[in-house]
């Protein structure tokens, strides 16, 4: 089924009045998804900027249930919920954990392989502002390679670990990276995972206009430019069929690391590094 974009329904089910910054990625991406989830879905969120964006006891942002998990086990609540759910004949709910990068790719990392090895019938989100924000911009194992964080002012020293690859290795129904600079991209991707009977994970880009070094009003266009220089790829893998859902025009990746001051530091050749190994992967000479 086809997303008729001009016809969304305009009843926000997250997004307004949250206590975010202004520019937030994570909060786009949730009003995002929530437009194609709809109002039938569960929400879980560990530690992060996106539980604290959700609100408290008294006021939340999600016009939808909305769990406040410990850190480590969003995917694990959501598996209970799912079961729950289940033992009711309930089948018409999308149960979905949705995490930062600590919440899903390390602290959180055992329970979100467990739920995938068991093939859940749950939707994983990782928005990946590539640091741990919600407690100062500390460097994780999404941090890219050189980019500047509080406790790193020199620049990460090793590769992003690539968590798509790894869910992808689980054999799970449905994996797609996401990014919010591509909405409609973003929308359909959210819409089949949740036709899938079994576990879908979704990693969106989803820039902190703090920790990346840019102005507010820049989130959006700064995230276009990761996935147009090709260092963030936008593809899926449907039931084990891999496909590009976009592909790039390959602006110089020097455009895209000198627009934030995370990456003030890297010199040309570090650049031409990156230069050369985005060529070498999407097969392109020069």
């Amino acid at each position: 089924m086809t997303i008729d974009y001009k016809n969304l329904p305009k009843e926000e089910l997250f997004g307004q009045g949250n206590v975010g910054c202004k520019g937030c990625g994570a909060a786009i991406a949730g009003r995002q998804a929530m437009k194609v989830l709809g109002e039938r879905t569960i929400i879980t969120i560990p530690a992060s900027c996106m539980a604290t964006l959700g609100g408290n006891n008294t006021k939340t942002t999600w016009k939808v249930p909305f769990y406040h998990t410990l850190f480590e086990c969003a995917p694990a609540i959501s598996s209970g919920i799912r079961a729950a759910l289940e033992i009711q004949g309930i089948q018409d709910v999308n149960v979905v954990s949705w995490a930062g990068d600590a919440g899903s790719a390390d602290i959180g990392f055992q329970s979100l392989s467990g739920a995938a090895e068991r093939q859940e019938h749950i939707i994983h989100v990782l928005y990946d502002n590539e640091m741990y924000m919600n407690t100062g911009g500390q460097t994780g194992s999404q941090t890219p390679l050189y980019a500047i964080t509080s406790n790193g002012s020199l620049g990460k020293k090793v590769k992003k670990k690539n968590m798509l690859a790894i869910m992808e290795a689980h054999g799970i129904d449905y994996v797609a990276s996401a990014n919010i600079a591509y909405p409609e991209d973003l929308m359909n991707k959210f819409q089949k995972a949740a036709s899938k009977k079994g576990f879908s994970y979704i990693h969106i880009l989803a820039p902190c206009h703090r920790g990346w070094g840019i102005k507010p009003e820049e989130t959006v266009e700064v995230a276009r430019k990761a996935s147009e220089c090709g260092m963030w790829e936008l593809f899926e893998v449907d039931e084990g069929k891999r496909r590009r859902t976009y592909e790039p025009p390959f602006i110089p990746v020097a455009d895209y690391l000198k627009a934030q001051e995370r990456f003030k530091n890297v010199t040309i050749e570090q650049t031409a590094e990156l230069q050369t190994s985005i060529n070498k992967y999407y097969g392109r000479e020069g």
